[in-house]
């Protein structure tokens, strides 16, 4: 077990949760964050559930990357919720790649690390279940023909594209862990595409965050898969459901079922060297939420701080 101190520990897993932005990206977001202890930040750069893309305000823009940038503040935006590249309605996956495309411009201009994006789902052929597999395959290549165009543009300074499988409900193309491998294959393993871990969705897809060794497994086949360095993100969640329900309800961090010591787990990886992990708690940004204290304490106690 490495000893590190007070700074290291926040250099190599900065811990932070999703904003709002409010009054602004500088007075609203990371005002905000900066009251919540937060090293690092999330947030939504338009309506998470419309399709608008907001232009932003240069002067915004410009004094939150400053400002992120003089405090070491690293920072990513989510993709809006609507965002399907599986889906068979043409308008759904139009207006999908047009905010992806929006997502990471915006990120370059507001000096985020990345966007993340939902892999989305596909829809199996009414009375027809042995078309899903042929529906299935069609929607990963919706995916290549959406996205790899999106990952060319982006060079080795651009914001990274973060996959983030989801929890499995529905018809998910890529649920936990495993299914990274076709949803990789189908983008080439491009190098800018990276992974956004969601503890919640992994644990519900059916992944034993809930054993001793479990997280530390999950880790070393996601790696497998992907490869070093494509774990860009995690969303560090608990689950108010078992493993395996295949439902996205989050919980506050050792409220759950996953409980904390995969938290400690997952902190201690080879593969977090570097990777924030930001919350999606219920409450997780009011003034007397505990998950951020707690899970600075937890990433302390996976490398031998006493705090």
């Amino acid at each position: 077990m490495s000893t590190l101190d007070a700074a290291a520990l926040a250099r190599r897993n900065p811990v932070g949760t999703h904003v709002l932005v409010g009054k602004g990206l500088a007075a609203g977001a990371l005002a905000d964050a900066e009251r919540l202890g937060c090293e690092t930040l999330q947030v939504f750069v338009g309506n998470p559930r419309g399709w608008a893309l907001s232009p932003g305000r240069p002067a915004d823009d410009e004094a939150f990357r400053t400002a992120t940038a003089e405090r070491g503040i690293r920072t990513f935006i989510h993709s809006p919720y609507l965002v399907n590249l599986g889906s068979p309605t043409p308008s759904t996956y139009d207006n999908s790649v047009a905010v992806v495309a929006h997502n990471l411009r915006r990120a370059a201009e507001i000096g985020a690390e990345g966007v993340v994006v939902h892999t989305g789902s596909y829809v199996e052929p009414q009375g027809d279940p042995a078309g899903a597999a042929e529906r299935h395959a069609a929607a990963l290549g919706q995916v290549r023909e959406g996205l790899l165009p999106l990952l060319e543009t982006l060079g080795d300074d651009a914001p990274w594209l973060l996959l983030e499988p989801t929890a499995g409900q529905g018809r998910s193309l890529c649920a936990g862990v495993e299914d990274l491998a076709a949803y990789l294959d189908a983008l080439d393993h491009h190098p800018r595409a990276g992974i956004c871990l969601d503890t919640c969705h992994v644990f519900a897809a059916g992944a034993p965050l809930d054993e001793p060794g479990g997280a530390t497994a999950t880790l070393d086949r996601l790696v497998e898969i992907g490869g070093p360095g494509r774990l860009r993100l995690v969303h560090a969640n608990d689950s108010k459901d078992v493993r395996g329900a295949f439902k996205d309800r989050h919980e506050r961090i050792g409220e759950g079922h996953v409980g904390t010591a995969a938290f400690n787990e997952l902190f201690a990886h080879p593969a977090t060297e570097g990777v924030p992990f930001v919350l999606e708690t219920p409450g997780s940004r009011d003034d007397d939420n505990a998950d951020i204290p707690l899970l600075k304490r937890l990433r302390a106690e996976a490398h031998g701080v006493a705090r």
